[in-house]
């Protein structure tokens, strides 16, 4: 007997980019969503989401490893592949052009948000983010296991979407000539160059003109899941950003920008573009303007 699809009002379905940990507690076993591990940690943070991953995840999840799926010919960290090879890794996943798919991580939406871009980017909406990711899931006492499962290999379809990125000569026009608000994700601490940096090659500060809006302040510190619209668009605007106008958004590698977008799709606001390589290139060019301070 086959298995029926999911329902038509399945959350699935909603306008969120969000589902609970309670709706997945309840699917788990259907054959028609993967379930992504897509945790990372700085090197700073000293853990390794591979070990954690094998020694504890949600049943059937697939971890995937945003270092390995990327252009790693790039100097820079865990830059976007391309399409092709996007496609053929994310299909030995078990994941094709129709499938659903719930993507978490142990680190504030972390490396989930990016993992949401990377799909986003190559063309697949059937995708969720799991609203307070492993905490949550462990406060609800949800089962976890340290059993791996292989998928079977699928074919994914890759096609790329340049309205959803941006590379640095997108962003030198963007900060010259304007068009765009530029969001930095990072610590006040690492937007105004107080935070000592150990590559020496990096320079301290932020792009000129940007606004600073801290990851960390999106999320609800009890249970990790993002705060709810209003106090999204609250935060916002405390930054001093104008939501009627279009936005970039920017970090340190390229990871948790992709919070702020999340954080903006919540808002309604949906094709908005990442700067992949973020500060980890901008911060490396002695030709670019570099501000320190809250200017």
């Amino acid at each position: 007997m086959s298995t029926p699809p999911f329902p038509a009002n399945t959350d699935l379905n909603s306008d969120s980019a969000l589902v609970s940990c309670e709706w997945l507690g309840q699917h788990l076993a259907h054959p028609d969503l993967v379930i992504l591990d897509a945790t990372f940690f700085l090197p700073r943070q000293q853990r390794s989401a591979h070990e954690e991953y094998n020694r504890q995840h949600i049943k059937n999840a697939q971890f995937f490893d945003i270092d390995d799926i990327a252009d790693r010919a790039n100097p820079l960290p865990h830059t976007l592949p391309r399409a092709a090879q996007f496609g053929r890794q994310v299909g030995q996943l078990g994941i094709d052009n129709h499938t659903w798919i719930i993507v978490y991580d142990r680190n504030h939406f972390f490396a989930s948000a990016r993992v949401w871009w990377m799909f986003r980017v190559f063309g697949h909406d059937k995708i969720k983010i799991l609203d307070g990711g492993l905490t949550r899931w462990k406060q609800l006492s949800f089962p976890l296991t340290d059993v791996r499962i292989k998928l079977f290999p699928k074919v994914f379809e890759a096609v790329f979407h340049p309205e959803l990125f941006a590379d640095l000569k997108q962003m030198r026009r963007i900060q010259q000539q304007g068009g765009r608000q530029i969001l930095d994700s990072r610590s006040a601490d690492s937007f105004d160059g107080r935070r000592p940096l150990h590559e020496p090659d990096l320079q301290p500060g932020h792009i000129p003109g940007s606004f600073n809006i801290p990851y960390q302040h999106l999320y609800r510190e009890e249970d990790h899941r993002l705060r709810p619209v209003e106090d999204l668009q609250q935060l916002f605007s405390f930054a001093g950003v104008d939501d009627s106008k279009p936005f970039v958004a920017t970090c340190g590698s390229g990871v948790s920008a992709a919070v702020l977008l999340l954080a903006l799709y919540q808002m309604g606001i949906h094709e908005v573009p990442l700067f992949d390589g973020s500060w980890a290139e901008w911060g490396r060019r002695r030709d670019l303007l570099i501000e320190q301070g809250n200017e």
